[in-house]
């Protein structure tokens, strides 16, 4: 695909592959939440799945997406904007179970079978922080070995596959952050601070490379935003690096901060009685 073919496809993407799961999603999730606002003791508040569910569907359909295919910095942009703040709000918005009540009744009683027992064990492995963490990682590394990310740059099927495994994965691993079991969030906490050494890793081989490590930004010779190949995954790495490393670390913070927190609590009531 020529530099000149690309500029002239600039614009919202609007296929139904990523459009129809999108819509989906979101109107399950209204349906759940109008049902459940009539029945639940407590509001059901939708801020911060309708906020991640808005960061996810721009950054996949507007001109960001497009724009990603004529520089890696913007497609590091992207891929940022997925796997930090989407999956940290989707994550954290707790919407299962609203998710659940939107859809229909049949659906809805099928979820309590039986059936989802051996799925709630392999849920429970994956969702262990070092796991989640590990399986993070791994997409993380993998997605951008040039054999990889080339191909997701020339099929746009490839494409949607390499953000998907973006974005389950994240969801996965802020998810396990988020929710570990027995409270455990000093775990959370070094795991969120192991992921920005994986992550600010290959950050730095990116800004520090001498040469463009995937071939279609090396075929434009000056990229979108009016820098070599070279320069412009200098930039993207350096967002990686950077902002992405410290995104991560002060999660890690106010997860250790928690972790103390409820350690005091705990430590209180145990002097207590």
């Amino acid at each position: 695909m020529t530099h000149h073919h690309r500029q002239a496809l600039l614009g919202w993407t609007l296929d139904p592959l990523l459009t129809v799961p999108l819509a989906l999603a979101l109107f399950i999730y209204l349906v759940g939440w109008w049902r459940l606002s009539k029945r639940a003791a407590t509001p059901v508040r939708p801020a911060l799945f309708l906020s991640g569910w808005a960061v996810l569907a721009l950054s996949l359909t507007s001109p960001l997406h497009e724009a990603g295919e004529r520089s890696f910095t913007m497609h590091m942009i992207e891929h940022e904007l997925i796997m930090l703040v989407a999956a940290l709000l989707l994550a954290g918005s707790g919407a299962g179970a609203i998710l659940a009540w939107g859809l229909p009744r049949p659906l809805r009683r099928a979820l309590g079978g039986s059936w989802k027992l051996p799925l709630q064990s392999v849920w429970k492995r994956l969702t262990e922080p070092v796991t989640a963490t590990v399986i993070q990682g791994i997409m993380m590394w993998a997605w951008h070995a040039p054999i990889l990310f080339d191909r997701a740059l020339d099929s746009f099927g490839w494409h949607i596959a390499q953000h998907a495994c973006f974005f389950l994965s994240s969801l996965l691993f802020w998810w396990a952050m988020l929710h570990p079991r027995g409270r455990n969030y000093g775990l959370s906490a070094a795991c969120l601070f192991a992921t920005s050494l994986i992550g600010g890793a290959l950050g730095a081989l990116m800004s520090l490379s001498s040469s463009p490590w995937y071939a279609d930004y090396a075929a434009m010779g000056m990229t979108g935003i009016a820098l070599d190949a070279v320069d412009d995954q200098r930039l993207a790495g350096l967002i990686m690096w950077i902002p992405g490393g410290a995104f991560h670390g002060l999660a890690a913070l106010a997860l250790f901060y928690k972790w103390l927190k409820t350690s005091e609590g705990g430590a209180g009531a145990l002097s207590i009685n």
